[in-house]
């Protein structure tokens, strides 16, 4: 009936959404002050409210101090930001902290490789070989996002360097996914970020309550959004939350991958009814807050 979720992280956000789908009472403590941290800002409030009409309580800015079972119930107690002490009793208490590279075990050092202090296999930055010549790794046993795509294409180019070719993967393009519904993805720099390099940009948003195919199947939560460079129009981030935006995410992807402005995206045709066409909206929005639709 109640499930008490610490961390609000992509995991805890996924997990503690389904739960709350199925109609359990679910809390999540966040050390953090917002879910999904590592995003977008704005993707973890809009997540944060559309979770919240489920039901789900939040304790944002708040640390786990301990956690205790009691024949059939669980009493997890945190802090706040300011000291002050909650007590959440709960059925299940599940923990979503985070994950490590799962190399113990592996017998490293009879290859001759050493792992870090997190368990990571150092790699050269280019070939994602380890300081052993002709022993490569990839995934998540190396530096970066722990996404299966992403391995993906390391494998492919650790085969095609072996192969004699001279591949190239562009972290900066590699989306991010996190499937809870509204689903959330993104890719390239938050506003965050942007922010904190001094890179003068502009924003533009579009809600799905304003999407014609949205409104058609009544998934009204979410928006996107597009960052691009003040001065070149140039596509420098695409975040975005509501239905099916694991998927759309690729059209961000191949814009930037070709360095798009805003205004190539605004120009392109989207067809009638769908959710592409939030990232049309959005690009306009972007382009001197030319939306048609808001």
């Amino acid at each position: 009936k109640h499930l008490i979720v610490i961390g609000a992280g992509v995991i805890g956000a996924e997990l503690g959404s389904v739960y709350a789908r199925l109609g359990s009472k679910v809390s999540f403590v966040e050390f953090a002050d917002s879910m999904i941290p590592t995003m977008d800002k704005t993707m973890g409030k809009e997540l944060q409210k559309s979770i919240a009409k489920m039901g789900a309580d939040f304790y944002l800015s708040h640390k786990v101090t301990s956690a205790a079972v009691k024949g059939k119930e669980v009493t997890v107690k945190a802090q706040d930001s300011a000291g002050k002490e909650v007590e959440i009793k709960g059925d299940y208490c599940l923990v979503c902290i985070g994950r490590r590279p799962y190399t113990d075990g592996l017998n490293l050092a009879a290859a001759g490789l050493t792992a870090d202090e997190r368990g990571r296999i150092a790699v050269d930055e280019h070939t994602l070989q380890t300081s052993v010549p002709g022993i490569y790794a990839i995934g998540d046993v190396v530096r970066g996002a722990m996404l299966a795509h992403k391995a993906e294409e390391e494998g492919t180019m650790v085969a095609e360097i072996i192969a004699g070719q001279k591949p190239h993967i562009d972290y900066n393009l590699i989306p991010g996914v996190v499937y809870t519904w509204p689903e959330v993805a993104a890719v390239g720099q938050t506003e965050e970020q942007l922010k904190a390099s001094g890179v003068e940009f502009k924003s533009g948003s579009f809600p799905f309550k304003a999407l014609g195919r949205a409104r058609a199947s009544g998934d009204l939560d979410g928006f996107v959004k597009i960052l691009a460079d003040a001065k070149t129009d140039e596509v420098l981030g695409v975040h975005m939350i509501g239905a099916r935006t694991a998927d759309l995410i690729a059209e961000a992807v191949t814009a930037m991958e070709f360095r798009a402005s805003a205004e190539d995206i605004s120009r392109m045709s989207h067809a009638h009814p769908t959710f592409a066409e939030a990232i049309k909206e959005a690009a306009l929005a972007a382009t001197d807050n030319r939306a048609l639709h808001v």
